[in-house]
């Protein structure tokens, strides 16, 4: 059975940081695209973040709303992607959720994604 799970998730004050961890199993998702989503309360989905492979490194593409502060990273080895979320924000109050593409031309785009995780809510307090 193929999952992802995500963790690290919690209440945190305005300025402080948090780590999330998307953690797959049941396949190699090594050379899958990885993307970082989140949903607001009462709002729609929207891309945060996702890294791929290419030509033998990695790309990184981020919302505007979250470049500078958010970084994502992967351990491949690990079958794990990750999300270091600094300087954050009550707007970045949100489920986060990760999700694995295995092949994709639009990063940003949540319905090109083939596997998703079941997310974990980060709250920024003010």
């Amino acid at each position: 059975q193929v999952k992802l799970v995500e963790s690290g998730g919690g209440l945190v004050q305005a300025g402080g940081s948090l780590r999330l961890s998307c953690a797959g199993s049941g396949r190699t998702f090594s050379r899958d695209t990885m993307g970082w989503f989140r949903q607001p309360p009462g709002k729609a989905r929207e891309f945060v973040a996702a890294i791929r492979w290419s030509g033998g490194s990695t790309y990184a593409n981020y919302a505007d709303s979250v470049k500078g502060r958010f970084t994502v990273s992967r351990d491949s080895a690990k079958n794990t992607v990750y999300l270091q979320m600094n300087s954050l924000k009550p707007e970045d109050t949100a489920l986060y959720s990760c999700a694995a593409a295995v092949i994709i031309a639009t990063m940003t785009d949540p319905t090109k994604y083939d596997y998703w995780g079941q997310g974990t809510q980060v709250t920024v307090s003010s």
